[in-house]
Protein backbone atom coordinates (compact mmCIF):
# COMPACT_ATOMS: atom_id res chain seq x y z
CA UNK A 1 0.00 0.00 0.00
CA UNK A 2 1.59 3.50 -1.00
CA UNK A 3 1.14 6.54 1.11
CA UNK A 4 -1.11 8.33 -1.93
CA UNK A 5 -3.45 5.35 -1.89
CA UNK A 6 -6.85 5.99 0.50
CA UNK A 7 -7.60 2.18 2.40
CA UNK A 8 -10.79 1.30 0.92
CA UNK A 9 -12.49 -1.92 2.55
CA UNK A 10 -14.36 -3.95 0.25
CA UNK A 11 -18.09 -3.32 0.78
CA UNK A 12 -18.59 -7.08 1.89
CA UNK A 13 -15.93 -6.20 4.56
CA UNK A 14 -17.60 -3.26 5.89
CA UNK A 15 -20.87 -4.78 6.06
CA UNK A 16 -19.19 -7.93 8.30
CA UNK A 17 -17.21 -4.70 10.05
CA UNK A 18 -20.78 -3.19 10.83
CA UNK A 19 -22.26 -6.73 11.83
CA UNK A 20 -19.45 -6.46 14.68
CA UNK A 21 -19.77 -2.88 15.58
CA UNK A 22 -23.91 -3.50 16.09
CA UNK A 23 -23.35 -5.90 18.85
CA UNK A 24 -22.29 -3.15 21.02
CA UNK A 25 -24.02 -0.45 22.38
CA UNK A 26 -23.67 3.35 20.97
CA UNK A 27 -20.42 4.49 21.90
CA UNK A 28 -18.51 1.01 23.06
CA UNK A 29 -17.79 0.56 19.35
CA UNK A 30 -14.51 0.35 20.70
CA UNK A 31 -15.01 -3.22 21.92
CA UNK A 32 -14.94 -4.54 18.51
CA UNK A 33 -11.64 -3.64 18.01
CA UNK A 34 -10.03 -7.44 17.45
CA UNK A 35 -12.81 -8.95 14.88
CA UNK A 36 -12.16 -5.75 12.68
CA UNK A 37 -8.44 -6.05 13.20
CA UNK A 38 -9.03 -9.62 11.84
CA UNK A 39 -11.15 -8.63 8.87
CA UNK A 40 -8.53 -5.66 8.09
CA UNK A 41 -5.32 -7.98 8.16
CA UNK A 42 -7.82 -10.44 5.66
CA UNK A 43 -9.00 -7.50 3.57
CA UNK A 44 -4.81 -6.44 3.16
CA UNK A 45 -2.59 -8.67 2.10
CA UNK A 46 -1.95 -10.60 5.75
CA UNK A 47 -0.76 -8.10 7.66
CA UNK A 48 -2.29 -4.03 9.01
CA UNK A 49 -0.23 -1.08 7.76
CA UNK A 50 -0.15 2.09 9.94
CA UNK A 51 -2.76 3.02 7.35
CA UNK A 52 -4.82 0.59 7.89
CA UNK A 53 -4.78 0.89 11.71
CA UNK A 54 -5.74 4.67 11.22
CA UNK A 55 -8.63 3.47 9.25
CA UNK A 56 -9.83 1.06 11.86
CA UNK A 57 -9.45 3.76 14.27
CA UNK A 58 -11.78 5.98 11.90
CA UNK A 59 -14.30 3.40 11.79
CA UNK A 60 -14.44 3.01 14.88
CA UNK A 61 -14.08 6.19 16.11
CA UNK A 62 -11.50 5.80 18.67
CA UNK A 63 -8.01 7.56 18.34
CA UNK A 64 -5.31 5.54 16.68
CA UNK A 65 -3.06 4.52 19.39
CA UNK A 66 -5.64 2.66 20.53
CA UNK A 67 -5.42 0.19 17.49
CA UNK A 68 -2.02 0.39 17.76
CA UNK A 69 -1.70 -0.75 21.47
CA UNK A 70 -3.69 -3.93 20.15
CA UNK A 71 -2.21 -4.73 16.86
CA UNK A 72 1.52 -4.23 18.44
CA UNK A 73 0.10 -6.26 21.54
CA UNK A 74 -1.20 -9.39 19.99
CA UNK A 75 1.38 -11.76 18.13
CA UNK A 76 -1.90 -12.72 15.94
CA UNK A 77 -1.95 -9.57 13.74
CA UNK A 78 1.29 -8.89 11.24
CA UNK A 79 2.68 -4.98 11.16
CA UNK A 80 4.99 -6.13 7.88
CA UNK A 81 3.92 -7.67 4.42
CA UNK A 82 4.16 -11.83 5.24
CA UNK A 83 4.40 -14.92 3.13
CA UNK A 84 1.22 -17.11 1.92
CA UNK A 85 1.82 -19.42 4.52
CA UNK A 86 3.26 -17.30 8.17
CA UNK A 87 4.27 -20.45 10.28
CA UNK A 88 3.52 -19.21 14.11
CA UNK A 89 5.69 -21.46 16.02
CA UNK A 90 5.10 -22.07 19.91
CA UNK A 91 8.46 -21.94 21.55
CA UNK A 92 7.16 -21.61 25.09
CA UNK A 93 8.73 -24.33 27.50
CA UNK A 94 7.23 -27.52 27.12
CA UNK A 95 7.33 -27.40 23.10
CA UNK A 96 10.94 -26.78 23.78
CA UNK A 97 11.13 -29.49 25.84
CA UNK A 98 9.27 -31.77 23.51
CA UNK A 99 11.93 -30.32 20.53
CA UNK A 100 10.68 -26.45 19.05
CA UNK A 101 13.74 -25.50 19.28
CA UNK A 102 15.51 -27.95 16.76
CA UNK A 103 12.31 -28.00 14.74
CA UNK A 104 12.86 -23.91 14.62
CA UNK A 105 16.33 -24.54 13.51
CA UNK A 106 15.26 -26.75 10.93
CA UNK A 107 12.68 -24.48 9.48
CA UNK A 108 15.41 -21.51 9.45
CA UNK A 109 17.74 -24.11 7.47
CA UNK A 110 15.34 -25.85 5.10
CA UNK A 111 13.39 -21.81 4.41
CA UNK A 112 17.05 -19.95 4.41
CA UNK A 113 15.28 -17.64 6.56
CA UNK A 114 15.51 -16.11 10.57
CA UNK A 115 12.81 -15.87 12.60
CA UNK A 116 10.45 -12.93 11.49
CA UNK A 117 11.67 -13.33 7.86
CA UNK A 118 10.01 -14.24 4.70
CA UNK A 119 11.27 -16.60 1.91
CA UNK A 120 12.18 -15.17 -1.24
CA UNK A 121 9.34 -16.69 -3.10
CA UNK A 122 7.20 -15.15 -0.27
CA UNK A 123 5.83 -18.62 0.47
CA UNK A 124 6.55 -18.29 4.21
CA UNK A 125 7.40 -16.16 6.76
CA UNK A 126 8.25 -17.98 10.47
CA UNK A 127 6.90 -16.22 13.52
CA UNK A 128 7.64 -17.49 16.61
CA UNK A 129 4.56 -17.04 19.58
CA UNK A 130 3.56 -17.56 22.73
CA UNK A 131 1.70 -20.77 23.85
CA UNK A 132 -0.71 -22.44 21.86
CA UNK A 133 -2.24 -24.84 24.13
CA UNK A 134 -1.29 -27.62 22.54
CA UNK A 135 1.50 -28.59 24.70
CA UNK A 136 0.69 -32.83 24.98
CA UNK A 137 1.51 -32.81 21.07
CA UNK A 138 4.79 -30.34 20.51
CA UNK A 139 6.77 -29.71 18.92
CA UNK A 140 3.86 -27.45 16.97
CA UNK A 141 3.01 -24.80 14.87
CA UNK A 142 -0.06 -23.00 13.25
CA UNK A 143 -0.70 -21.99 9.83
CA UNK A 144 -4.21 -19.74 9.91
CA UNK A 145 -6.74 -21.41 12.22
CA UNK A 146 -4.60 -25.29 12.04
CA UNK A 147 -2.91 -26.86 14.15
CA UNK A 148 0.37 -29.08 12.95
CA UNK A 149 1.50 -31.04 15.87
CA UNK A 150 4.34 -33.71 16.11
CA UNK A 151 6.84 -31.97 14.07
CA UNK A 152 9.27 -33.72 15.91
CA UNK A 153 11.91 -34.95 13.07
CA UNK A 154 13.65 -34.17 9.90
CA UNK A 155 11.36 -36.02 7.91
CA UNK A 156 8.08 -34.56 9.44
CA UNK A 157 8.74 -31.70 8.88
CA UNK A 158 9.80 -32.08 5.17
CA UNK A 159 7.04 -33.98 5.25
CA UNK A 160 4.75 -30.43 6.33
CA UNK A 161 6.64 -28.03 4.13
CA UNK A 162 5.75 -30.40 1.12
CA UNK A 163 2.50 -30.46 1.96
CA UNK A 164 2.32 -26.42 2.21
CA UNK A 165 3.96 -25.79 -0.83
CA UNK A 166 1.26 -28.17 -2.41
CA UNK A 167 -2.20 -26.88 -3.56
CA UNK A 168 -3.69 -29.80 -1.10
CA UNK A 169 -3.36 -28.96 2.33
CA UNK A 170 -4.47 -32.32 3.81
CA UNK A 171 -3.06 -32.62 7.56
CA UNK A 172 -0.97 -35.63 7.93
CA UNK A 173 -2.39 -38.29 11.01
CA UNK A 174 0.97 -38.02 12.66
CA UNK A 175 -0.14 -33.90 12.54
CA UNK A 176 -3.48 -34.06 14.19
Amino acid sequence: MTETQEVKFSDAAMAEIQRYISHYPEGRQKSALLPVLHIAQAEFGGWVSPEVMDKVAEILQIQPIEVYEVATFYTMFNLKPVGKHVLEVCRTGPCCLRGADEMIEMLKQKLNIEEGETTADGMFTLKPVECLASCGTGPMLQVREVYYENLDSEQRVDEFLQMMRSKEHEIPTWAK
